[in-house]
């Protein structure tokens, strides 16, 4: 996508490209590594015209890049994209980042709590 959009029409674009489940797994494919566009269909049960539909509109959201290597087409992952999107919804203040391990041991609490007395414990 242009750099020329309103930022919102950007943003838009974004959440709308990020709506799919199947982009969202190829952007997490993405996170790994440059990818040939025959390696990003490979794990999906849909067509290679489907995945460059899927990745075209990733490109036009400026989430992914392509790029032409000799006959192979190959995909990046621009994160910059998102940043415009991370920093709208930190605006709300309620997407803080999380303390996986202090999720962790909530869990574990909550999850004693709910055991009655003489439950097999866990091994």
């Amino acid at each position: 996508m242009s750099d020329t959009l309103p930022s919102d029409r950007r943003l838009d674009a974004v959440f709308a490209a990020l709506a799919d489940p199947t982009r969202r797994a190829i952007l997490s494919m993405l996170l790994e590594d440059d990818m040939a566009v025959t390696d990003v269909a490979h794990p999906f049960a849909i067509s290679l015209a489907a995945i460059s539909k899927h990745l075209q509109v990733l490109s036009d959201a400026g989430l992914v890049s392509r790029e032409r290597r000799g006959r192979v087409i190959w995909c990046k992952l621009e994160p910059d994209a998102l940043r415009a999107a991370s920093v709208w919804m930190q605006g709300f203040g309620q997407f803080e980042p999380v303390d996986l391990d202090d999720f962790e041991r909530f869990l574990a609490a909550e999850l004693a709590e709910d055991q009655e007395p003489g439950e097999n414990q866990p091994a």
